[in-house]
């Protein structure tokens, strides 16, 4: 270990001399005096702090042991694993940087909503004219008659790159992506990219706001902020799903499986259909029209751990908790805490409560083999489709989470959205005792 770190320290720079840990991917600066004691504060946007940053100390409050190695008294540590999915990082040291100044933006506007077209007219216009940033926008949206007739607008509605959902791959294209509207803008926007997410900044501009911190008031100094990289974020886990059903039919005689975006899955199987999904909120399996119960086997790691019988079962993030699962009865979690919560709807089995179970593990269900009827999944309350005998839906965390932009930092933010959306814990505060009454209940206890 004492080699490897002397090797490294000489290939870098004598000032920096960081470590590279590559279980964690964390740069430590290695001191004599204080060695494996502290992280230094990072502004990446990954789990990867620039070499820069390196100088100062601070005792880590990270959810990890300091890097490269976590030890257990003199002789014990963790065995590094090459497959680590995800690094957990402290939320306070989360920051937004940039390796080359953003040009692209993704603006996402909700659909038929007149009362956000001019916010959306004076946005583009900004981010055109001010900022010359190149912008894009799904082709449904300049189809509003609204801005197809405003002929103020027509100058800066030609500049518009567009694209068509399921048709037009702008994953490479695009540095960051702002979203106008309520939460449900944020979820189109993740299911646009099924691999690495650039940075959201959403505006409060619908109905909930849990993953919408900002408001638009003063749009152009915040946009701003976030062009010049100095925001605050907090990476919001998602689900990789992967569903195999069996071909039936006509379809039997395919070879393999075809993906959502038209893609052919690189793991398909002969005689199957593979599709593959990137969650941000949850995984739904319901019982659809029947009126019979679900009846679905949920297995953790290749290991049955129960069967759901009721309505059907939850498996949401994180950032999930505080949607459909929350509904259901499940605890609200917290976006950076490392998890999968896998929440029974309307249970036949009372006993059977909401469970959080590491995130990295992978779970499966399918129909049992005595269910009386099919199931139906939905994947962030999109692509609803039936679960026959035979099928399969697996579901892991992925290693492509969507990094959204706060407005302080990521704990101050969740708990204003917890105020402001539910009303959490508001009730009517219970008046103080005077000094008689206070004196009289005593004695009425004596």
């Amino acid at each position: 270990m004492e080699q490897e770190k002397n090797s490294l320290s000489r290939e870098l720079s004598p000032d920096l001399a960081p470590y590279c840990c590559a279980a964690c991917h964390v740069d430590e600066d290695w001191s004599h005096s204080h060695p494996i004691r502290g992280r230094a504060k990072s502004r990446s946007l990954s789990a990867s702090p620039a070499l820069g940053s390196t100088k100062e100390f601070r005792r880590t409050r990270s959810l990890h042991g300091p890097c490269p190695v976590t030890t257990f008294g003199p002789k014990a540590c963790v065995l590094q694993n090459p497959q680590t999915i995800m690094h957990i990082q402290d939320p306070a040291s989360q920051r937004l940087t940039w390796n080359k100044a953003p040009k692209s933006v993704l603006v996402i506007k909700k659909i038929c909503d007149a009362s956000l077209l001019q916010p959306f007219k004076e946005l583009c216009m900004y981010l055109m004219e001010e900022n010359n940033m190149i912008v894009y926008v799904e082709k449904k949206v300049l189809e509003d008659p609204a801005i197809v007739s405003d002929e103020n607008f027509g100058p800066v509605k030609k500049k518009f790159c567009t694209f068509r959902e399921d048709y037009d791959d702008i994953s490479n294209q695009i540095d960051f992506i702002i979203c106008l509207g309520g939460d449900g803008t944020l979820l189109y926007a993740s299911s646009l990219f099924q691999g690495s997410v650039p940075p959201v900044m959403a505006f409060h501009l619908g109905s909930l706001g849990f993953l919408t911190p900002f408001n638009f008031e003063n749009f152009q100094s915040q946009v701003t902020q976030v062009i010049e990289g100095n925001a605050a974020i907090v990476l919001r886990s998602r689900l990789k799903v992967r569903v195999v059903k069996e071909l039936r039919g006509k379809k039997a005689a395919a070879p393999n499986g075809v993906r959502e975006n038209g893609s052919l899955a690189p793991d398909a199987e002969v005689g199957k259909q593979v599709m593959q999904y990137q969650v941000l909120n949850e995984v739904v399996i319901d019982r659809g029209p029947s009126s019979y119960l679900s009846n679905v086997d949920v297995y953790l790691d290749g290991h049955l751990i129960t069967t759901v019988q009721g309505d059907g079962v939850i498996v949401s993030t994180p950032t999930g908790s505080t949607a459909y699962a929350a509904a259901a009865g499940a605890s609200m979690i917290h976006p950076n805490v490392p998890a999968i919560m896998i929440t029974p709807i309307c249970p036949h089995s009372l006993s059977f409560r909401p469970i959080v179970v590491p995130a990295g593990v992978e779970l499966k269900i399918t129909l049992s083999p005595e269910a009386r009827n099919t199931a139906w999944v939905s994947f962030d309350g999109r692509k609803r489709q039936e679960i026959r005998h035979g099928d399969s839906i697996s579901i892991t965390t992925s290693c492509y989470p969507l990094p959204s932009i706060c407005v302080q930092d990521p704990v101050r933010d969740w708990f204003e959205s917890l105020a402001q959306c539910l009303h959490w814990n508001v009730r009517k505060k219970q008046t103080h005792f005077t000094e008689e009454e206070e004196e009289e209940g005593g004695e009425e206890q004596g």
